[in-house]
C-alpha cells in the first residue's frame, strides 16, 4: 500500500512577529495529517517555513516511529552546504531519504524541487502571504492544477490590490 505523502511550501523571510504562530500552525497541521493517516513527509529544507516543518515532523517521529520524513534537495551544492550547518546536518542525519533533485544549480531548481514535492504529494500545506510572485505562489498555483488538498495558514497583512472590485 502507498504511503499517504504531504508536502510544505512557504516563505523563507516570514516576519520575526509570525514565527511562533507559523510553528504552532504548522505543527496543528502535521497533527492533523498524522490523524488523517499520512506517515511520509517532505520538505525541501530551505530557510524558514521548511526547516520549521521538518523539525515539527522530526520532534512528532519520537513518539511515532512510523512517520518519516524525506528531503528534497533543489542541488548538490545546496545539500553540501546544508550539511556543514550543525543543526540541518542533524536533521537530514535523521531523514528516511534524502532526494537532490540536479546535480547543477540552475534558476529553475527551486522551481523543480517544489514540482516533485508537489507531484508526489497526496497534501500540500502552504504558509503563504498573498504575494503574486514566488516559488510559494508558483507551488500552491501548481498543486491546484494538479488538484492535490490543499491547507493554507495565512500569515502577515494580505493586502488586496486597490483595484480589485467585487
Amino acid at each position: 500500500m502507498r504511503k499517504k505523502t504531504c508536502c510544505v511550501t512557504g516563505h523563507r523571510d516570514l516576519p520575526q512577529k509570525e514565527i511562533n504562530y507559523v510553528k504552532a500552525a504548522l505543527g496543528r497541521e502535521v497533527d492533523r495529517a498524522v490523524a488523517d493517516g499520512y506517515t511520509c513527509f517532505m520538505s525541501g529544507f530551505g530557510e524558514g517555513v521548511d526547516q520549521y516543518f521538518a523539525e515539527i515532523v522530526l520532534e512528532r517521529q519520537k513518539g511515532n516511529p512510523a512517520l518519516e520524513l524525506i528531503a528534497v534537495i533543489p542541488y548538490r551544492k545546496r545539500l553540501d552546504s546544508l550539511n556543514e550547518k550543525g543543526r540541518t546536518y542533524e536533521m537530514l542525519e535523521a531523514c528516511a531519504e534524502v532526494v537532490v533533485v540536479q546535480e547543477e544549480y540552475h534558476p529553475s531548481v527551486y522551481s523543480r524541487r517544489s514540482r516533485y514535492m508537489a507531484e508526489r504529494s497526496d497534501r500540500v500545506i502552504a504558509v503563504y502571504d498573498g504575494r503574486e510572485k514566488g516559488g510559494t505562489v508558483r507551488t500552491i498555483r501548481f498543486a491546484h492544477m494538479l488538484k492535490k488538498e490543499l491547507r493554507e495558514i495565512p500569515v502577515g497583512e494580505i493586502k488586496l490590490p486597490d483595484n480589485l472590485k467585487y
